[in-house]
């Protein structure tokens, strides 16, 4: 989510009464009752207020465990979609969990190239991204709700409940009744005006603070397992009681940095580069090719844009204010839109210090 849609809720409830179709596009309705999302001119019987949520992208609503409703179909941006793409989305459906492959699809007689083609042509988003948000949600649903969620295995937005554990299971490492019985990573989910942030911690300190549809932040969650042997369930610490209140403070222009613990995580060179990072100031930047000079490896500007990049911890360790020699932003697993804007952000707070 990039922009503030908070600050237009009221306008947006008015639309979706009306199912005013000059807002297409331009936000999606969670339904929480039924786990779905929907488009502002949906037919649906309109459920209450406090029912409601919105977002900004589709990718936003799968993240936070929605599935697009089956009546306005939100996803259908482009106009009528071809049996071959509902085909592939409804066997993601049928199982959030599972991965399907190029190898599974040329099983099924797909051309792989041709449902990625037509995947972004119809939904704006790739095949792959779909699943992955899908597994995601599946996954993240529970860490949004917090643990009674798992202590019921309620259904949130998905075809089973035993899919929903499922997911939960591969991707954090534990099914939720046995999460008791090993070392846990605790999970929240905390809201923010540029989206939702997934934050990972224990006793050590803070381990992963970063947007939950980021690219990539899967396949960190499962190395994170691998090398640390933890399951990770929703929970509560006083770690992720800190990071909500700092995290709340910076973007209300309180604070521009962080008293966080620290989990030790990276390589040598890697903890260098966010050691680094966090001696910008707020309000300034730097580029890659400073930072490798500041950590006495001018010559490792790659290396340094990588370690930059392999940074879960964003906003707390402060990778955005990094760009090109050139004043160009650059990489931003958030995204540029969220870049720029915590730049723009940070630099109103300075002017006022």
């Amino acid at each position: 989510m990039t922009t503030r849609l908070t600050d237009r809720e009221e306008e947006f409830w008015g639309a979706m009464q009306r199912r005013d179709s000059s807002y297409e596009g331009i936000f999606f309705v969670g339904v929480k009752t039924t786990g779905i999302f929907c488009g502002p001119g949906c037919p649906a019987r309109k459920p209450l207020r406090q029912n409601i949520e919105f977002f900004a992208s589709p990718s936003e609503a799968l993240h936070a465990g929605y599935r697009p409703c089956l009546r306005c179909k939100p996803m259908n941006a482009t106009g009528n979609v071809p049996a071959l793409l509902e085909e592939l989305r409804q066997k993601i459906e049928d199982c959030p969990s599972r991965h399907l492959r190029d190898r599974d699809l040329e099983d099924l007689g797909i051309e792989p190239s041709t449902a990625r083609r037509q995947f972004n042509r119809y939904f704006g988003m790739s095949f792959q991204a779909y699943q992955r948000a899908r597994r995601m949600g599946s996954a993240l649903a529970a860490v949004r709700k917090g643990s009674k969620v798992l202590d019921t295995q309620l259904d949130h937005g998905f075809e089973s409940p035993s899919g929903f554990r499922e997911a939960f299971a591969k991707l954090f490492g534990a099914a939720p009744s046995k999460a008791s019985s090993v070392h846990c990573l605790f999970a929240r989910w905390i809201d923010s005006p540029l989206g939702a942030i997934l934050a990972l911690a224990d006793d050590s300190g803070l381990y992963v603070f970063d947007w939950v549809n980021r690219r990539g932040l899967e396949r960190e969650i499962l190395r994170l397992r691998e090398k640390t042997k933890f399951a990770i369930v929703p929970g509560e610490h006083p770690v992720l009681d800190q990071a909500d209140g700092e995290i709340g403070e910076y973007f209300a222009g309180a604070r521009v940095s962080f008293t966080l613990p620290m989990a030790s995580r990276g390589t040598d060179f890697q903890r260098r580069v966010w050691a680094a990072l966090l001696k910008i100031p707020a309000g300034e930047t730097r580029s890659y090719k400073d930072i490798a000079k500041a950590i006495g490896a001018p010559t490792a500007v790659r290396a340094v844009a990588r370690a930059n990049g392999d940074n879960y911890r964003g906003i707390i360790i402060p990778c955005h204010r990094v760009i090109g020699s050139n004043g160009a932003l650059t990489g931003y697993g958030g995204g540029l839109a969220r870049k720029q804007w915590l730049l723009d952000h940070e630099r109103k707070v300075a002017d006022r210090q």
